[in-house]
């Protein structure tokens, strides 16, 4: 009888330190999931961020190819050839940053959607939509510098030609 109530306190303390073990494990995976929960919260409020700023660059690239696209209009109405040609330039590096803007705006809601389907808290949902929107509008407004990069060239051409655009 001595025997069997040795070995069942025995089997007893191992079963003890195997909870004991449990225990820690849990405590350090859930402290490790908490910062892993803080870091994505962290990571889909920048990635809304940067995605906002895009759009804001590409806002204003469209606004400064119109600017270009303007003063190649008016470059070839007056006759400046070389003017119109640099303005038609500028407008398409324009256009250029502002797809850029937008590739980015893009790449920070794909950020922001795989943050999300790690994480599926209310910060990181309207995050992930507040990314998904931004990159609605620096698309938006990369196709419109786009467009007046193209008006621009068009102007320029005419220059060339030797013609007056219309406005």
């Amino acid at each position: 009888m001595s025997t069997e109530i040795d070995t069942i306190r025995s089997e007893l303390n191992a079963l003890k330190a195997e909870i004991a073990g449990l225990k820690l494990s849990y405590t350090d995976l859930q402290q490790h999931y908490s910062h892993t929960l803080v870091s994505l919260k962290g990571l889909t409020l920048h990635a809304s961020e940067a995605a906002k700023r895009a759009v804001r660059a590409a806002e204003n690239s469209a606004r400064a190819a119109g600017f270009c696209a303007n003063a190649a209009r008016e470059a070839a109405n007056a006759s400046i050839v070389l003017a119109a040609e640099q303005a038609a330039e500028a407008a398409q590096v324009v256009a250029q940053a502002a797809m850029e803007a937008a590739a980015s705006a893009a790449s920070a809601a794909a950020a922001t959607a795989l943050a999300l389907a790690h994480h599926a808290e209310d910060a990181s949902s309207k995050a992930s939509a507040a990314a998904a929107d931004a990159t609605r509008l620096a698309t938006e407004a990369a196709a419109q510098a786009v467009s007046m990069s193209n008006a621009a060239a068009k102007y320029a051409q005419a220059a060339r030609q030797g013609e007056k655009p219309g406005p």
